[in-house]
């Protein structure tokens, strides 16, 4: 803040004249193993708090595929919730949330690691660099192929563990698979070591925009925040950023993931197989079978999960890099 004194005409009055400059982000600067440790625990944590929501989402998602359409609308979000208690107890929400702790822990620290390594090289391209990442206002563009990249990374390195993480949250009574392990083997068995990327060129169509989107409106709601709020918890400003970036990218990507689940359970538990046509040939049959609506099953519990569970990430990271970074304390 700079500080201009005034004299007016001979007079002794002094008037003092503050020029307030735009608060800069600040980034926490830490080292890989930092980086990979604080991405991990954020996506476990986040994770953790949303896993009833994340567990309703799967139920919803995969309902149309083996009941009918008379049968799906009955149901609704309450009614799904007490089933599961009565059935199966309350603790049954955090169904297959060991897996998906050991596969979010990775999954998010390779994204974190990634978008921060990809930003990196992006600042290296004269050409497509544009903003050259100077001002909180700079290349969003640039946030999006980043973040994209870093999604798709991501997901191709841990995907055999979200496919077993589906695949254990959508069982009910019925225990086909007793444990990570026993999914793993028993997939290879039942449909060879390739079962295990069933679905993946769905997943990397939806996770690519997904991160692109988040990464982009969560960087660039932050910055812009930062910049004409100065007086607010920069935690609080990356918690409510990173639920309307959430928000924002599960509303595009959502019939992608919706078509990524059921193209993971195909076959699952010896069941038969439903779609033979590949992902556009499933997004045809859902629509035909079920409407447009039917892309947009679950749509609700995922909102409910998203808009806390992404804000309680981007909230975690920071807060833990910041936490390891020698720039000080937290605001």
């Amino acid at each position: 803040m700079d500080v201009t004194v005034v004299v007016d005409g001979g007079s002794a009055t002094r008037k003092i004249v503050h020029h307030h400059q735009q608060r800069q982000p600040q980034v926490a600067q830490i080292g890989t193993v930092q980086q990979l440790f604080a991405g991990g625990v954020a996506g476990a944590f986040g994770k953790t708090c949303t896993a009833p929501l994340a567990r309703l989402t799967i139920l919803f998602q995969v309902q149309g595929m083996h009941t009918g359409v008379a049968a799906m609308e009955k149901t609704s979000i309450l009614r799904e919730a007490l089933r599961i208690v009565h059935e199966e107890g309350f603790w049954s929400f955090w169904k297959g949330n060991l897996v998906t702790i050991v596969h979010r822990i990775p999954y998010s620290s390779v994204s974190f690691y990634a978008y921060e390594q990809y930003k990196n090289i992006y600042k290296t391209i004269p050409t497509l660099s544009v903003g050259n990442w100077t001002n909180p206002h700079s290349d969003i563009l640039g946030h999006f192929v980043c973040g994209g990249f870093a999604g798709m990374t991501a997901a191709t390195a841990t995907y055999p563990l979200d496919l077993v993480r589906t695949r254990l949250a959508a069982q009910r009574k019925t225990m086909y698979y007793k444990g990570i392990r026993h999914a793993l083997r028993r997939i290879c068995k039942d449909e060879g070591f390739l079962g295990l990327y069933k679905g993946l060129g769905a997943t990397l169509m939806g996770v690519g925009p997904n991160l692109a989107i988040s990464f982009s409106v969560y960087e660039t709601l932050k910055n812009q925040c930062l910049a004409h709020r100065s007086n607010d918890s920069s935690l609080v400003i990356s918690l409510l950023c990173g639920s309307l970036s959430g928000m924002a990218s599960s509303t595009v990507t959502f019939p992608l993931d919706l078509v990524r689940r059921r193209m993971q359970l195909e076959g699952a538990a010896g069941q038969a197989r439903v779609y033979h046509t590949g992902l556009f040939g499933t997004f045809r049959q859902i629509i035909c079978k079920e409407g447009a609506r039917g892309l947009y099953r679950g749509i609700l519990p995922e909102y409910y999960k998203v808009v806390p569970g992404v804000g309680i990430v981007f909230m975690t990271y920071e807060t833990l890099k910041k936490k390891l970074s020698s720039d000080g304390p937290l605001s």
